[in-house]
């Protein structure tokens, strides 16, 4: 076994996100791209000698490849230990949950979380630091520095490492310790949650559908729901991950989750429905004939959180992102916590987590979390749900209608326009910028600007400050729409829409979403000029 010393020229683009560093798996593919960013990674931490990391992915095409390149890689950048998932496979609250509990120097995940996978499609590589959370700011700015200059990178010259063999193993100097991918996370769960409780509530004849997608989350959904709860066997649906995942789209809302939304509105529906995504840390959440939005399902896990084991002594706060409706803000003040309101990203959770001001905190791109890790987790979201219904024995309707005539309702969309030409989401979202000021007063399809502005955060730990986070709306009657251009695809731009409409106490809270918001989609299409400008009458998806 050798170490070899590549000489290499910068690969230009490998700027990481919130999310890492996503493009087509081809491109990883490359000779010498996933090789460049990984030693810059290492070369932006001050290296990887002597420490420990955890490693695995949603095993996605190339995922098994990659691990083995990372790992010969941190044998040869002189790493002390590296944790890696059975088959190269960890869930990223899992990889969270194991960087956590083993007190590692960070870990690298392997996923383009809810994208599709396959040789052209997605692939991604993010940093997660000892936290368990992705890397700050800071450190994907300094990950990029070194991909601007980058002249080498060392590789161990030695076999693979046969990672369906549990156990310890030996690379060169480093030590691989390939671990059962489950069993600390199932372990984490179990010391959260009521789970006789649960297994009374299977028990008694409820049935529930969790759709996998293909992905990830399947061994964990079938060890945890039909090992360990007593779920009947076929409960998790399409639980065995593929490399393309089944040449779906693993993203779990209405629309590519449809065969168990047409379940789950059916004649012969089941109690509960929900489903997760690629790498495992999104979720939905649907009751016999009713989808329970991201924003809402939020809410009732805060208002009801304290009925889990995990959660008795309250939480000390709630966080969601700006885009997200404002319904756990209502939770919040009635129980006289802390509410805030981030950016996008979860390393702004990340902060308030660590601080202990938050507890549990959510995104209406369907991820939910607590301070268990610092990742969202979608099975963690999915278990909360079952605790809750298995204290209350009331079904998922009677929990939202309970909850709306105590809260308000939060009527709420997502209107996601993809693949949007690049130059015309820019100049949409340049021209709106430059009127914001002048909207106020203005009404448009019949509803009068009351405010307009683009989100700032003034981070209320570490004081530092996240400018340009979208651009906000304010109508009178307690309507409000959110713009954004989205950083997760790598084709072109999406341009996300978000509406908001409040229906107070006592109001209709039984209207379809999209018809309770057709005047703040109306009013928001004429103000953006969308159509104009993106020549899109309609959007791809709805959420």
């Amino acid at each position: 076994m050798t170490v070899e010393t590549v000489s290499t020229n910068p690969v230009e683009g490998q700027k990481p996100g919130t999310s890492g560093l996503r493009k087509k798996t081809r491109v990883f593919m490359q000779p010498g791209y996933l090789e460049n960013f990984v030693q810059s990674v290492f070369n932006a931490i001050g290296g990887a000698r002597g420490k420990t990391f955890v490693v695995g992915g949603d095993g996605r095409f190339f995922n098994r490849e990659a691990i083995q390149t990372i790992l010969k890689m941190a044998a040869a950048n002189g790493a002390k230990r590296v944790i890696v998932g059975q088959n190269g496979l960890l869930s990223t609250p899992a990889a969270s949950h194991l960087i956590r509990l083993n007190e590692t120097d960070g870990g690298l995940i392997l996923s383009a979380s809810h994208n599709p996978g396959g040789i052209d499609e997605d692939f991604g590589v993010k940093f997660n630091t000892p936290n368990g959370g992705p890397a700050p700011e800071g450190v994907t700015n300094a990950i990029f520095e070194q991909t601007t200059k980058i002249d080498e990178y060392a590789i161990l010259d030695a076999p693979e490492i046969d990672l369906a063999i549990i156990g310890a193993h030996m690379l060169g100097n480093l030590d691989v310790d390939v671990v059962d991918p489950v069993s600390d996370y199932r372990a984490l769960m179990e010391s959260l949650f009521d789970f006789d409780a649960i297994r009374a509530l299977f028990a008694s004849g409820f049935t529930m559908r969790f759709d996998a997608m293909h992905a990830i989350t399947g061994p964990y959904a079938a060890s945890v729901l039909e090992n360990a709860l007593g779920a009947p066997e076929g409960t998790v649906l399409n639980g065995v991950p593929l490399e393309d995942f089944g040449g779906g789209h693993p993203d779990p809302n209405p629309v590519w989750a449809k065969p168990l939304m047409d379940t789950m509105m059916s004649d012969t529906a089941p109690d509960f429905g929900a489903a997760s995504d690629g790498d495992g840390d999104r979720n939905m959440i649907v009751g016999r004939g009713l989808y329970v939005t991201p924003s809402d399902s939020l809410a009732v896990l805060a208002a009801n959180a304290h009925l889990a084991p995990g959660y008795t002594d309250g939480l000390a706060g709630v966080a969601r992102s700006m885009p997200t409706s404002g319904a756990s803000d209502r939770v919040a003040a009635k129980l006289g916590i802390a509410s805030f309101e981030t950016p996008t990203g979860w390393k702004f959770f990340g902060n308030l987590l660590d601080a202990g001001k938050a507890t549990i905190c959510g995104e209406e791109s369907a991820g939910t979390g607590s301070d268990h890790v610092r990742e969202k987790d979608g099975l963690w979201a999915v278990l909360l749900w079952l605790n809750i219904l298995a204290a209350r024995k009331d079904s998922v309707a009677e929990i939202m209608v309970d909850h709306w005539a105590t809260y308000g309702r939060n009527y709420y969309s997502r209107h996601d326009y993809e693949a949007v030409p690049t130059d015309a989401a820019n100049t949409l979202m340049s021209d709106l910028r430059a009127k914001l000021s002048d909207l106020p007063g203005q009404s448009f399809a019949e509803l009068t600007v009351e405010a307009a502005d683009e989100f700032s955060y003034r981070d209320p730990v570490d004081d530092s400050l996240s400018e340009n986070q979208g651009l906000r709306i304010w109508y009178e009657g307690g309507s409000r729409a959110v713009l954004r251009l989205s950083g997760t695809g790598t084709e072109g731009a999406t341009l996300r829409v978000y509406l908001e409409q409040y229906a107070p106490q006592g109001a209709d809270h039984f209207q379809d979403a999209q018809v309770a918001l057709a005047a703040v989609r109306d009013a928001t299409a004429e103000v953006s000029r969308m159509q104009t400008l993106l020549d899109r009458t309609s959007p791809d998806v709805v959420t």
